[in-house]
Parts: structure tokens; sequence; C-alpha cells
């Protein structure tokens, strides 16, 4: 899992290639990590051409729900997108630490550290 601190005001998709530029996954055996994920899973927010053309560039699977104002329709696999709750449960899960929730830190640093120790204590509670 990667992640990318965006200002609260601004929308997280501008930095969407970005995001899939830091995600790399380990191989199992010796190599190097592979880049380029499978697939992404977005909500509406994350419909545009801009987005789909990208991941269409990187060979990369896409389930994100059309706009209802958009014209173009396509195949769409409503099975895989409703595993994306795992991951709203994480945040969601990761925001009963309260300096996430209200984000007392002033740093961009401190506060992604914070993500990264949430999701690790949550990771390791998950394992016992």
């Amino acid at each position: 899992m990667t992640m990318v601190l965006t200002p609260g005001q601004a929308h997280e998709a501008p930095v969407f290639p970005r995001l899939l530029a830091q995600g790399a996954v380990r191989r199992p055996g010796r190599g190097r990590p592979r880049v380029r994920p499978k697939r992404v899973a977005g909500d509406k927010g994350y419909s545009s051409r801009a987005i789909r053309h990208e991941c269409r560039r990187r060979r990369i699977q896409i389930t994100i729900p059309r706009k209802a104002n958009e014209r173009r329709s396509g195949p769409f696999d409503r099975s895989l997108y409703r595993l994306r709750h795992r991951v709203e449960n994480l945040i969601a899960r990761c925001k009963q630490f309260r300096s996430l929730a209200t984000r007392y830190d002033k740093r961009a640093e401190s506060y992604r550290a914070l993500w990264t120790i949430a999701m690790i204590m949550l990771w390791i509670k998950h394992l016992h």
C-alpha cells in the first residue's frame, strides 16, 4: 500500500499518476519489485479521461464506475468494486487514532509517519 498526502481542500485525483509511480509489489523469490499493478479500483471521483487513459497506457485494468453525465460506457465488474470496502475500512480504523482523525500535526512528514505507524500497528494486531 502506498499513500500521497494532498491538501485538505484538494481532490486526490490530480496526484493519481504519482500514486501509481510509488507503488511497488514484491515478487515471490528473486527479482525487482513489480511497479505496475494489475488492477485499479476507485469511486466515481476517479472517473476521468486522464485517469482512464493513464491506466490504459500502462495496461492496468480499471474498476471505476462511470459518472451519470459521461457519454461513454464500458465493462464494469461490480463484484470487484465491492471489495473496495476493505480499503475504506482500513482508513476508518486508522482514524480511530485521535491524532489522525483531527490532524494535530503541522508538518506533512509527521502526519504521513503517523499514518504509516497506525497501519503497521493494525497489521501487527491482525497477525495475532
